[in-house]
């Protein structure tokens, strides 16, 4: 059996909806199915990088930090490492 994981779906799930897929709209209209969710997915992909393009563009414009990603993933560091130093006694007293 082959092993897939997307979207925490698996494979007996997968060919469920693939055979529901066949049974509601037939084999024939499959193809052009996928071509319309493919061609919609790369619109929402060409207008998600659009808009990181302009954000980044206007925070090269007005000088700011364009490292939020960086930034966050610091804070969540530095608060866990703070919670852990909090409940580490707590843990080890069990």
């Amino acid at each position: 059996m082959i092993s897939t994981s997307f979207l925490f779906i698996g494979t007996p799930e997968i060919l469920v909806i693939l055979l529901f897929v066949v049974m509601v709209f037939g084999a024939d209209k499959i193809p052009e199915i996928a071509r319309g969710l493919g061609k919609g997915i790369r619109q929402v992909k060409d207008a998600t990088n659009d808009i990181k393009k302009e954000i980044n563009e206007s925070a090269k414009l007005n000088n700011l930090d364009s490292n939020v990603k960086e930034d966050i993933t610091k804070g969540v560091k530095e608060v866990k490492d703070k919670l852990d130093d909090f409940t580490g006694p707590i843990k080890r007293s069990k």
